[in-house]
């Protein structure tokens, strides 16, 4: 893989480091790509968080993929349904590779929870050592990051 792609990675696990979301960290790191500034990136892909608003649904990492293969592959004309369908498979095919490296897609899952968090729960709860320790979200950030520069790579 190219030393960019390496530098990439990286950069999506300093930015979670430094106390943002998991799909803003993914997101993030190859915004600059797509023209996206860092603040917009960060923006963007706010709210999937924690699962998606912290409903502990879609993983945050995961969800950065599917923004992230929507800049990269999304189709730009409303009737245009083979850019969707290639869209779609893009998803689904770096969607089955995070599946398999991580065991779900789901965040309650990866976290060992019994299931989504009910509406409401939505205080994010505090980043200290303990948190990032008890945590597989840099994990996940960086196998997301590491997917999708995978498949830019493979690309080019």
């Amino acid at each position: 893989m190219k030393p960019e792609f390496e530098e990439r990675i990286q950069r999506a696990v300093d930015i979670f480091m430094s106390g943002y979301g998991c799909c803003q960290s993914v997101v993030a790191a190859f915004a600059d790509l797509y023209d996206l500034d860092d603040r917009q990136a960060k923006l963007i892909s706010a709210g999937f968080g924690g699962g998606v608003g912290r409903m502990r649904m879609m993983c945050g990492a995961v969800s950065g993929i599917v923004v992230l293969a929507g800049l990269n592959d999304g189709q730009t004309e409303g009737g245009d349904k083979e850019g969707k369908a290639h869209c779609y498979k893009v998803v689904q095919e770096l969607l089955a590779k995070s599946k398999e490296e991580n065991g779900s897609l789901i965040c309650a899952e990866l976290l060992g929870l019994d299931g989504p968090v009910p509406m409401g729960n939505f205080v994010p709860d505090e980043r200290n050592a303990d948190y990032y320790k008890r945590r597989p979200c840099v994990a996940k950030v960086e196998s997301a990051a590491r997917i999708f520069a995978e498949y830019l790579d493979s690309l080019s």
